[in-house]
Formats: C-alpha cells, structure tokens, sequence
C-alpha cells in the first residue's frame, strides 16, 4: 500500500475514536464539525441550526444572497405559493427567510438552503438535503427517539453531541401532496411517532437540519504530515540501501 494513502487510512479511521456511542459519531471533514448516525447511516450538521449560525457570522445579505444566487427557483407541485400560482416553480426571495429569528425559513428556503451547501460542497459534500423517509420514518424521527431518547411531547434534547438545538419545528424533505399541495411535512415533537408526516403550509417560518448520506471524506492530510511521511519513507529505503 502507498505509504501517503496508509497515512491517510489510519487518519480516517481515527476521526471515530471519539465523541462515540452506540449510534452517533462526532467527527470532523475539511474543518467542519459533524455526526454520523449509524442508525439512519447519514451525516448531520453538528450545529442543528446552521444557517441561523452562518447568517449571525457573515450576516443576513450575505448569506441569504449566497442561497438565492446558488438556488434561485424550488420546483414542487403546482400550488398558490409558486410565483406566478400554480406554475409548479417558487422563486426564492428574501421573504423565505427570517431576518429576526436567524435560521427560520420557509420549505422554499430550507430547500434552497440544502441546494446551496452543494453548491459550496459544505465539509466536502454535494449531496445535502433535508432529512427524508427510511424504513417507513422520517431520518428526523429516527433521530429524535431511537438515538437522542426524545419522549412524545417533550422538546428536543439538548446534547453534547449537537449544538443549537431548536426545540420542534424542523422541515422535512418532503410535500404534502396527499393532504394539500400547498403543505411540506415537518417534524414536530408533540405529534404521534415522533413527527414524522405532519403537514402545514410551506411558507410558514421553521428551522432546517441537513443530512448527507453515508460519512463524509474526512479532512485532506495535512502537507507537513505527508512530508513527514514521505521522510520516513526515504529513511526505511536509506537503511535498507545500506543493509545490502
């Protein structure tokens, strides 16, 4: 094996060593803070409301900006809050985002949100969403009962694990269609099994948590770590030379 891909096998197998329990694993890819969730096998942000983080960081204009630049239209089913109606595109707009509450945004801008992390590859990654169905749940509602032991109608818990945790309302990365086309499905603590198919209108300001499949790469090998490698490498080659 390549002695820099060796390096680079241990320093991934590493990142795991800590901050672990049964079902999630903080760790780190491209100087971004994560957690793996061996239940759902997904990546969550560590900071549960990273865009209210990353507007409070480099403001409201910026940020938001940043998000309509990268993903200035959301197509769904046809429904009154497209732009124009029933047209089956919603046009992101600074309206989708909250400029007093940091980090509530409509489905429109939580999608957006998502579409934006790709466009940047957030910690190494381009395939952020909102969390979706697996087995017949929501990946939300995984989280919420099976790995951070949340009850029917109490809040989320606050862990060490994550940081700004919001206590409900998190939108999910799926339309109501069933119920009205007008309505996205979010999570929500108080409602039965966790919240994992409840609808409300999509424009109503909730907080939003993306996933990314699997483990993300971890951070690139640091160049002085594989200069010191590759020196140890010529020392191995050196003394095996001077054996002969």
């Amino acid at each position: 094996m390549n002695h820099h891909v060796k390096f680079a096998a241990l320093a991934a197998l590493s990142v795991f060593s800590i901050n672990s329990n049964a079902a999630l694993t903080a760790y780190s890819a491209n100087g971004v803070d994560l957690v793996y969730s061996s239940v759902s096998n997904i990546t969550w942000t560590k900071d549960a409301n990273l865009l209210g983080s990353l507007i409070a960081d480099q403001g409201y204009s910026a940020i938001v900006d940043a998000i309509i630049a990268a993903s200035p239209v959301i197509s769904d089913t046809p429904n009154s809050f497209d732009t124009p109606p029933y047209s089956g595109v919603h046009n992101v707009s600074a309206a989708d985002f909250s400029s007093s509450d940091l980090g509530q945004t409509s489905w429109f801008g939580a999608k957006a949100f998502a579409n934006y992390l790709n466009s940047i590859k957030y910690a190494g990654s381009d395939d952020w969403s909102l969390p979706g169905d697996v087995g017949g749940y929501s990946q939300f509602s995984q989280l919420f009962s099976s790995e951070l032991g949340g009850q029917h109608g109490s809040d989320i818990p606050n862990t060490d694990t994550f940081i700004n945790e919001q206590a409900y309302l998190y939108w999910l990365n799926k339309e109501a269609v069933y119920a009205n086309a007008d309505w996205a499905e979010y999570f929500v603590t108080t409602s039965p099994g966790g919240g994992s198919e409840v609808p409300f209108n999509k424009t109503f300001p909730m907080y939003a948590w993306v996933v990314t499949p699997g483990v993300v790469t971890p951070v690139p090998l640091p160049s002085a770590f594989l200069l010191m490698g590759t020196g140890l490498l010529g020392l191995f080659r050196w003394r095996r030379t001077e054996a002969c």
